[in-house]
């Protein structure tokens, strides 16, 4: 034993670089789990969209669904199996020629037995097996591209929910300066107040009017938060609120191409309407399918056996179903409907892709034309009125009131900005859900 001590680290050592390895591949892959976000790390519109579909649980669900579609294209194509059968026959339990008022009588009961062996096999006429496999091929692709319509449409909401943390960035933002801003003026209206060019009640009232400012920052923080969590819920991530945020531009394009080009993208990517026009190819299909199974498929029989005193035999024989009733004529009539069906919703589809496109390019091109006034004019003006006007208040030349309605009116047209940049990208979004992809970032 004392000879085997010094090699214990030695084996120690194999050991563990044996099972390293199985030890390192039971770990989860970075593919199959979402990394957490970082905190204090800001992410992306392609990251936030690269962590939603790695770990949002709806989407790997109905994933998993294509890989159960693409399994059964493996039973399609299967081949029938063959039947094996045996028998034995003629059997004489008291003996082949049993007397009973003869003693001694030959008591053999298998001495005449017939035993036979068979194999069968159902021939598939009408190419069956590669219409099956066709069918299902097909109903792979149709529950792919519905993979990609969920996709499509969950990226939609993954969309809003980022532009709705953006906006509520801009708008806490916003307060917060707003709120600094207005502190200067009452630390300024303060020395006005000592120096004895304003009432008490004027600076009160200045006073109380910095309550709705924090109300406004308190609603921000809420709305911020809120946004953040149904952020959070579609990435199907745990982090703390307070360790997680998006960056983003916050701002609009004044570039939008014409309407028949968007028309053009939706029906090549509008991965609806491709389902649609895959589901008319599969009744196509079926159709044939169930043409091909009014067919008559003979079964082919080989059987063997030995039958004494003669001997061994072998045998062949075919059987075929004589099909004067049954030829599959409902199904022949209803998948031939069915072929109509999916034309009919086919057209509808692309129908829906139209007034898709129409109604988003419609908004978006209502919210540029809303746009532009404010950021050519309005926010520009509206700054100058209140620079000027809180100058002149400064100095004795404008009365409280001009001064509160000058910031009221300035901190209304920045929220409608604030608002109206949210709406445009909110509607971007709404034109690439209804193009197919994103034709606006």
């Amino acid at each position: 034993m004392k000879r085997i001590f010094p090699f214990l680290p030695i084996f120690a050592v194999a050991a563990l670089l044996f099972f390293a390895p199985s030890l390192a591949f039971s770990q989860p892959s970075h593919s199959q789990q979402a990394a957490p976000a970082q905190p204090g790390l800001a992410l992306s519109w392609e990251q936030v969209k690269a962590r939603f579909e790695a770990a949002n649980p709806a989407l790997r669900a109905n994933a998993l669904g294509v890989d159960e579609m693409k399994a059964a294209e493996i039973t399609a194509f299967l081949r029938p199996n063959p039947t094996v059968a045996f028998s034995m026959d003629q059997l004489y339990p008291f003996g082949a020629h049993y007397d009973p008022n003869v003693h001694g009588t030959d008591n053999r009961p298998l001495s005449d037995a017939l035993t036979t062996g068979s194999v069968s096999h159902l021939y598939e006429r009408e190419h069956k097996r590669q219409l099956r496999l066709e069918s299902a091929k097909e109903g792979t692709q149709i529950a792919g591209s519905q993979h990609e319509d969920l996709e499509r449409n969950l990226l939609f909401n993954l969309r809003s929910a980022f532009v709705q943390t953006l906006e509520a960035k801009a708008v806490l933002e916003m307060a917060q300066a707003d709120l600094a801003y207005y502190d200067q003026i009452i630390q300024i209206s303060r020395d006005r107040f000592h120096a004895g060019d304003i009432a008490q009640i004027d600076l009160d009232r200045i006073e109380l009017l910095r309550v709705q400012y924090e109300a406004e920052i308190q609603a921000a923080i809420v709305n911020l938060r809120t946004s953040k969590i149904r952020l959070l819920q579609l990435l199907d991530d745990r982090t703390p609120i307070e360790n997680f945020d998006v960056t983003g531009e916050f701002d609009f394009s004044e570039d939008l191409k014409p309407l028949d080009e968007f028309r053009q993208i939706a029906l090549e990517a509008r991965p609806d309407l491709r389902a649609a026009l895959e589901s008319i190819q599969q009744a196509q299909t079926n159709h044939k399918l169930a043409v091909a199974n009014g067919s008559t498929d003979p079964t082919f029989i080989v059987d063997a056996g030995a039958n004494p005193p003669l001997g061994p035999y072998v045998g062949i024989g075919v059987s075929i179903p004589l099909r004067f009733f049954d030829r599959n004529q409902g199904e022949k009539q209803r998948t031939r409907i069915d072929i109509d069906r999916n034309q009919q919703l086919t057209e509808a589809a692309r129908a829906q892709v139209f007034s898709d496109v129409d109604s988003a390019y419609t908004v978006v091109a209502s919210s540029i034309a809303l746009l532009r006034p404010y950021k050519a004019q309005y926010k520009a003006q509206t700054l100058r009125v209140r620079d000027t006007v809180t100058y002149s208040y400064e100095h004795g030349g404008a009365s409280l009131m001009e001064f509160l309605n000058a910031q009221s009116e300035y901190r209304a047209v920045q929220l409608a900005y604030a608002q109206l940049i949210g709406s445009y990208l909110t509607a971007a979004g709404q034109l690439n859900l209804a193009v197919g992809r994103e034709v606006i970032q």
